[in-house]
């Protein structure tokens, strides 16, 4: 089923100039960028997109990486677009991250890793939103 998901290519990738090899391989498992845009996080808003972890005891670390430097927060489209694009990133800890991912292959360490992704679809809708606004129409 052709769905969407959110992907985030995080400060440290950014800064590294990783964001062309990113989409690359986004693209080329057959997936479409729908939307994109290059912010940078207020504490506000990178609390507020991680309220989900704010009793976890990374959630402080996370968001000061997180609001560090510029981000690309970027929707995905394709065939199962959640489960595909969080296998092609990796496990969140890239000491554990098979082969070939995305985390495997750029991510620092475990915070500084590279790329996040929406981890079911309800949350891609709801982080999608947090991104690009309901008013504006996703071609």
């Amino acid at each position: 089923m052709l769905t969407r998901t959110l992907l985030i290519i995080k400060p440290d990738a950014v800064e590294r100039r990783l964001i062309g090899e990113i989409i690359r391989r986004v693209e080329a498992i057959g997936f479409r960028i729908v939307a994109i845009k290059k912010i940078h996080l207020s504490r506000y808003e990178a609390e507020a997109f991680y309220e989900v972890h704010k009793e976890k005891d990374f959630y402080e670390g996370l968001v000061e990486y997180m609001t560090s430097g510029s981000c690309l927060p970027i929707v995905v489209e394709g065939e199962d677009a959640v489960e595909a694009i969080r296998k092609l990133i990796g496990n969140t800890d890239p000491e554990k991250a098979e082969e070939g991912t995305i985390r495997k292959d750029f991510a620092k360490n475990i915070r500084m890793n590279s790329v996040h992704a929406s981890d079911c679809e309800k949350s891609a809708q709801e982080e999608i939103s947090f991104f690009f606004s309901r008013q504006k129409r996703l071609m």
